[in-house]
Order: C-alpha cells, then structure tokens, then sequence
C-alpha cells in the first residue's frame, strides 16, 4: 500500500500548475518561448560572428575613405560603444591608422569585400524571417541585400560625422532623441526592405521603436561596463582581450536587433487581439 499525499499537496500542486500557465501566457512568458523556438541567442552569436567576418573589414575601407572624418572605423566603433578615451587607444590600436586599410586595398580586394557583406544581409533577412514566421524569400530578392548595405553605411556615415553637442544638457538630450528618431527610422526600413514587404508597415513599426530604445540602452550599459572591460583585458590578454569585448558587444546588438523584432510583433499581435475584442466583445 502507498502513503496517502499530506494534506494540501493537491492544492500546492494545483496552485504551482496555475501559476505556471499564468507565466506561460504572459508577456514575458510569450517571448520567452518565441525567443527559445527561434534560437535568439544563437542567432544573436551568428550575427556577431558574421558581422565581425563580413561587414567590419568592409567598413574598415569605408572609414578610411570618408573624407568628412577621416579617423578611421576605430573612431566610429568608439562612438557608437560610448567608451572612456582609454578604452579607445584600444580600439584604435586594434584596428591601425586609416590611411594604411586604404593603400592597401585593390578594387579586387574591395568587390570580395561587398560581396561578403552581403551575407550578413541575408543573415539579418533571415533573422527578421524567423521572428514572423515567413519562408525563406527567394533568390531573385537578393538585391534587397544590396540596398540594405548601402543603407546601413549611409547611417553609419551620418551617425559619425554629426558633431556632437558640448556644453548645454538640452542640447545632449537633443542629440540623444535625434539619434533614437535615427535609429528607429532605420531598422523600420530596414525590416520593410529585407523581408520584401510581406509585413505591413504598421505592425513593423512597434519592433522599430523598441530595438532604438534597447540600442540606446546597449550603448549606456556599453558606457558603465564594456568601456572599464575593454582597458582591464588589454592589459591582461592584449589585442585578443579586446576583440572578445567587441564581439561580446556584436552578440549584444544581435540580440537586440532580432529581439527587438520579436518584441514588436508581440507588441502589434497584442493591439490587434484588444482590437478584435472590442469589435467583438465575448457574450455570456
């Protein structure tokens, strides 16, 4: 003969039953799931893996070949990572002077260099395309790839050579929603673009806005805690310490930027079900 239960083990397990639905149907719970079928974190190290293979060699170049700053994509990683004056000796050492990326590459050497960034359109394409759920688009699409790499650049560019403000605080916070206006106007785009306008502007609009609000995040968390680490493991590991910083960084954006994806489609499939409820309210 078994044991009877104690009292109230029933009840404990019925509670624990229900507070585990009422997680799974919540917000968090939803994207929790969303992001655990879709593979966010692995995407999320592909992404940074492959921005680091593909497209940083290509915006080395151009850096070096824009004439408005002229300092190289050194210059342009520390600004957008927000790191101490330190931190940015690294960077700068990490990558070399300029003038050097410019000389040394041929047209050959530049055609290999687009042509790599591509793939990393594609795997942002592909990101977007998991997050809603569509087929993998076909190929005669891919010159939407082109055109995001060319959008990409033209936003680093203007990103870059913006001065920035110096003394009032308004200014400062005028700057900071410029380039959060910026940003979400980019990634709106740019969803619209790769995923060949099979999601309608509106419900691409919600992810927009949160990936600019979690990438200024990123940036202020970067400020308190990849700058100190980007000085600490130079001088522990040298070059290699601050390559595992950026590409802790990359992993990062990756995150955001599919997870910011994510997030609006909840947050659009969300406003459509409140809308559907009040054209139809449930009868008793």
């Amino acid at each position: 003969m078994t044991a009877a239960p104690p009292p109230g083990t029933d009840r404990s397990a019925h509670r624990l039953r229900a507070l585990h639905d009422r997680v799974l149907s919540s917000p968090v719970g939803l994207a929790w799931n969303r992001a655990r079928e879709m593979e966010l974190l692995h995407r999320a190290m592909g992404f940074a893996a492959l921005g680091f293979l593909t497209l940083v060699p290509l915006l080395v170049v151009v850096a070096a070949a824009d004439p408005a700053s002229g300092q190289g994509f050194a210059r342009w990683l520390a600004q957008a990572l927000g790191v101490s004056a330190a931190s940015q000796d690294e960077v700068e050492q990490l990558f070399g002077t300029p003038g050097t990326a410019l000389q040394r590459t041929t047209a050959f050497g530049l055609a290999a260099l687009a042509a790599f960034g591509l793939t990393f359109g594609s795997a942002v394409q592909t990101g977007y395309e998991k997050v809603w759920d569509l087929p993998t688009a076909r190929w005669h699409t891919m010159w939407r790839h082109v055109v995001f790499l060319a959008l990409l650049v033209f936003a680093l560019l203007l990103f870059v050579n913006t001065p920035s403000p110096s003394g009032a605080v308004a200014a400062g916070l005028g700057a900071a929603v410029a380039d959060l206006i910026g940003t979400c106007l980019f990634f709106w785009v740019a969803q619209r673009l790769l995923l060949g306008g099979r999601v309608r502007w509106r419900a691409l609009f919600p992810g927009a806005v949160v990936t600019a609000l979690c990438m200024l995040g990123l940036r202020i968390f970067s400020q308190f805690v990849f700058s100190p680490l980007i000085a600490s493991n130079a001088v522990t590991y040298g070059p290699f310490g601050t390559v595992l910083v950026l590409q802790s960084w990359l992993v990062g954006v990756g995150v955001v930027v599919y997870g910011g994806g994510l997030v609006g489609r909840l947050v659009h499939e969300a406003r459509l079900h409140r809308r559907l409820e009040r054209a139809y309210p449930p009868h008793d």
